[in-house]
């Protein structure tokens, strides 16, 4: 087994993901064949080359994850607060320069308040404007967000609606 830390509030199609997410002997995801988690009971029979992938927080939101943070003071890098850096307007998110992501054309740098709300690959993760410097502060902001994370600071998952869901199915998560 591989253990993630996928959320199902992060993106519809995570909503079909189980705590216990069966892929086959490619390593790829049907929907079809997951199983029911019916009172918190797992099913972890699989054939040889079967595998799962186990997301334990599955159930969790946003809110929990920060609320967890609190709770148990977990020191986290500073990326997810707010702080001044370089960045420029792409498909109205704020993509941040860097040696892998470069502005286009007509996309201006400037330098703006922001903290990520999320960490991946650099070329298709955004910054969200945010003065939150602190846990409780993060934690104020995000009980009254409106928009998911990855809804929010996603560039990838604006290819297409079955987005992730297509790269699941190909393996890629």
């Amino acid at each position: 087994a591989v253990f993630g830390g996928a959320r199902r509030d992060e993106e519809r199609a995570r909503a079909k993901e189980r705590v216990y997410s069966h892929r086959d002997a490619f390593g790829q995801w049907d929907p079809k064949t997951q199983r029911p988690e019916l009172w918190g009971i797992y099913n972890g029979r699989h054939k040889p080359g079967e595998h799962f992938r186990i997301f334990p927080i599955s159930n969790w939101t946003e809110l929990d994850i920060w609320q967890f943070v609190a709770d148990y003071n977990i020191d986290l890098p500073s990326i997810y607060y707010a702080h001044r850096r370089q960045v420029f307007r792409r498909d109205n998110m704020w993509m941040a320069v860097s040696p892998f992501l470069q502005p286009e054309e007509g996309e201006t740098v400037s330098e703006e308040l922001v903290r990520f709300r999320t960490v991946g690959d650099a070329t298709c993760t955004a910054a969200i404007e945010s003065s939150a410097v602190s846990i409780n502060q993060v934690i104020a902001e995000t009980s009254v967000a409106r928009i998911t994370e990855r809804g929010a600071t996603r560039a990838d998952d604006r290819i297409s609606e079955a987005g992730m869901e297509d790269r699941k199915r190909t393996g890629y998560f």
